[in-house]
């Protein structure tokens, strides 16, 4: 951390106690972050100006702190308090674009040498621990705020992670290329697609017991080659799924069933 040892020697004269250290560590962070300091206190002043470096007079309360920074965008500002509570820092900060005030707390001693303050290289211990608790609870929600030339907005990938996620939307469609279908999404025909597929070569009819494909021994019958007087041979293509659209082999001996129409068949209001 080239630039946190080049800021702790900076602002080596007034660091006079632990927790100053961990503020000036702290600072750091949202630095990193996009940030810039414009000055102490909750309010804003004529003097304010956007520096990596902490201001004058920010260590002068050892009980509260409080630091005001600025994004690129000169809406975006963010509130920085801690208090001192026995051992510990608690710190506080407030976005002023969202209104979350996520909190910290961060044990001096576990990470402050105090017999050590001036000499940067044994003054924190675990660094990356630190840094890492920063990060996740403290700036959770503080991102950076310029984004690199070429590279999409925050606003545009969470904005195309709700597009991913819906499941009524269909993919754009580009004329010439065949493009995959999200694991979330079913492409059409998926289901019931089989019954779109004359010659079964998607593994099966669409009937739920189909009976040329159940796995039970067939009859004799075959519908590629012909029904009498109904299909001439070849109508089926083989192996395609054949419904029936009246008995099979109607010229059987026997009466007709439709010989004699049922009583009163021809009454209107029955």
């Amino acid at each position: 951390m080239a630039g946190l040892e080049v800021l702790y020697t900076c602002v080596g004269g007034a660091i006079s106690c632990p927790q100053d250290a961990v503020i000036c560590f702290v600072h750091w962070e949202i630095i990193k972050s996009g940030y810039r300091c414009v000055g102490c206190g909750d309010t804003a002043c004529a003097g304010d100006r956007r520096s990596e470096l902490l201001p004058a007079g920010w260590s002068d309360n050892k009980e509260l702190y409080s630091l005001r920074y600025q994004g690129n965008n000169s809406d975006d500002h963010i509130l920085l308090k801690a208090i001192t509570a026995d051992s510990s820092l608690i710190f506080n900060l407030m976005r002023s674009s969202t209104q979350q005030v996520p909190d910290l707390t961060i044990s001096i001693s576990e990470h402050v040498d105090a017999d050590q303050l001036h000499v940067f290289d044994s003054v924190f211990r675990d660094m990356a621990g630190l840094s890492d608790s920063v990060k996740t609870q403290l700036l959770a929600g503080v991102g950076k705020t310029s984004e690199p030339r070429g590279g999409r907005s925050r606003r545009e990938e969470e904005r195309q992670r709700g597009v991913d996620s819906d499941p009524l939307r269909m993919p754009p469609r580009h004329p010439g290329t065949q493009q995959p279908w999200p694991d979330h999404m079913v492409p059409p025909f998926a289901a019931g697609g089989a019954d779109l597929d004359p010659l079964g070569s998607r593994g099966g009819g669409g009937m739920i017991m189909d009976p040329l494909r159940s796995g039970y021994p067939r009859s004799g019958f075959d519908p590629s080659s012909g029904i009498p007087d109904i299909l001439p041979p070849g109508a089926v293509p083989p192996g395609a799924r054949f419904d029936p659209f009246g008995p099979v082999g109607r010229h059987r001996p026997g009466p007709d069933p439709d010989h004699m129409p049922p009583p009163g068949y021809d009454d209107m209001f029955m």
